[in-house]
């Protein structure tokens, strides 16, 4: 071997140094992004609960305020900043308040401004300023978790229980989806009951197979994306991304009754975000079609979903003069490619039945659905 040469194990610790410097990298990127999000929308927060303060002798200043501030953030940094985000924000304040957020080492409470110096040392109350970035920085250096937890824990009634599910998650390094995991299952209310609180605790510390939340996954949370002001569309998988496209382009060579509207469209239900596949319009039926695509057999569970769906659909995409959504479910299960139409929302058997009847066959996006799968496993296996 020339002096040129490495060795292959020489050059496997090399490779696996760059990708931990990689890998570290990103998962700082994420925690830094999510640090800096949550630093300003509690200090959004902040300004939105003194302003409600100095406006409290005028009926109702709080919700005229907010909701004229949605309009104008929204028009200006996107949709990240409607009524129900910017309520979230000051709540964040109202739970996390100066004296409890800004602890000293000795543990006595020092005020924002004590904590928020200039480069001169001059105290400062509020971030805009020529240094605002230095202060915001410390500021963010108060929030270990991710806006995400701090939104799920909001949903927590009791302030018990909230600051429970806080310190774990703190303590035992949680990810959104371990803490979301914990309050679903009520891990507070059976502890209370428990006479083995050590060893439920230490069953509760114990991570499930998608705990774990990638750097990558953690830039696409849906707050950050729209902090950020990134388009979101991304799909599960490579092969959910590709059947999704061709699935479009065959409902657009139908005819001219399906209008594309997009897809990977985002919604939210209380403090759980959702994605629909595929959104179009048809023309004929002058109503949406809420489109879901599983990569697995159907299971009622799917249906039960697209039905949330639907109901959103209809408060919050529908406008006045159309009919309600339809929804339309794709499983693409290997030799059981399946399509059902979602009719049970539907104001009367009338109106079912002119949908069936203008609705393309669910066979025919059965069989289509069964040739793309098909065509992309053949594809990817010839590539392979």
């Amino acid at each position: 071997m020339t002096k040129q040469e490495i060795s292959a194990n020489d050059y496997d610790k090399f490779r696996s140094g760059i990708v931990e410097v990689l890998e570290s990298a990103r998962r700082a990127a994420a925690r830094s992004v999510n640090a800096i999000m949550t630093a300003s929308y509690w200090e959004i927060g902040r300004r939105i609960v003194e302003s409600e303060q100095g406006g409290a002798h005028r009926a109702a200043y709080g919700e005229t305020l907010i909701a004229r501030l949605a309009t104008d953030l929204t028009s200006r940094f996107g949709r990240g900043f409607g009524k129900a985000n910017l309520a979230n924000m000051r709540a964040f304040y109202q739970q996390w308040p100066p004296e409890r957020i800004f602890q000293t080492a000795s543990g006595k409470s020092a005020t924002a401004s004590q904590t928020l110096q200039t480069a001169s040392g001059e105290s400062a109350p509020s971030l805009p300023s020529p240094n605002a970035d230095v202060r915001l920085a410390a500021l963010a250096a108060r929030f270990a978790l991710p806006w995400s937890a701090y939104v799920r824990l909001l949903s927590v009634k009791s302030d018990a229980a909230r600051a429970f599910y806080e310190s774990e998650a703190l303590r035992e390094g949680w990810s959104v989806r371990q803490l979301d995991r914990q309050v679903n299952s009520q891990l507070f209310e059976r502890l209370a009951l428990s006479r083995n609180k050590a060893a439920l605790l230490e069953k509760a510390a114990e991570r499930a197979p998608d705990d774990t939340i990638t750097p990558e996954e953690a830039i696409k949370d849906p707050f950050v994306l729209e902090f950020l002001d990134i388009k979101d569309e991304y799909s599960e998988s490579d092969l959910e991304d590709a059947l999704i496209r061709r699935l479009a382009d065959f409902l657009l060579e139908l005819g001219d009754d399906f209008a594309f509207v997009g897809r990977q469209r985002r919604l939210r239900i209380d403090d759980t975000w959702f994605r629909v596949d595929l959104l179009f319009f048809h023309r004929r039926l002058k109503c949406l079609v809420v489109i879901d695509l599983k990569v697995g057999r159907f299971s009622y569970a799917d249906a039960g979903q697209m039905h949330l769906y639907l109901n959103y659909a209809r408060e919050h995409w529908t406008k006045p003069g159309e009919n309600p959504p339809v929804g339309l479910i794709l499983c693409a299960g290997k030799g059981s490619a399946e399509a059902r139409y979602a009719l049970d929302n539907l104001p009367n058997k009338i109106l079912a039945a002119e949908y069936q009847t203008v609705l393309p066959d669910e066979k025919l996006i059965a069989d289509e659905l069964e040739r793309s799968r098909e065509a992309l496993d053949a594809r990817r296996g010839h590539t392979g």
